[in-house]
């Protein structure tokens, strides 16, 4: 949990406000968020558990975490079908799906530019 009043947290919104950039990088940015955000624009829609094989490596609770912080960033949609047992798909909203050309960039950089192993 962030203290709200902290110098921390008042730089960050300061930065964010006054650089696109910075607010982008805070959106997407970190360990999960990129690759959850290309998985969604990928397959268009995916359900939880198919999301979750996909990367294997992350923790059931940061993926809950990143996807809720992506959804409240209204970068993700939560559909939620009422069946027994519930299915739950993600797709990028209206907004997320602006981010393609980012995320395009972000990624032909990275296999450029990405050391090779040796």
């Amino acid at each position: 949990m962030r203290k709200e009043n902290s110098t921390n947290l008042e730089n960050e919104v300061q930065i964010n406000a006054s650089c696109g950039m910075a607010y982008t990088l805070d959106l997407i940015g970190g360990r999960w968020k990129p690759t959850i955000l290309w998985r969604l624009l990928n397959n268009g829609s995916l359900r939880y558990s198919k999301l979750r094989k996909s990367m294997p490596n992350i923790s059931e609770r940061i993926l809950i975490l990143q996807l809720r912080e992506l959804e409240n960033d209204g970068l993700v949609n939560r559909i939620i079908y009422p069946e027994v047992p519930p299915r739950v798909e993600y797709k990028l909203t209206e907004l997320g799906l602006k981010l393609e050309p980012v995320l395009r960039l972000l990624s032909d950089w990275g296999e450029t530019n990405r050391p090779t192993g040796g």
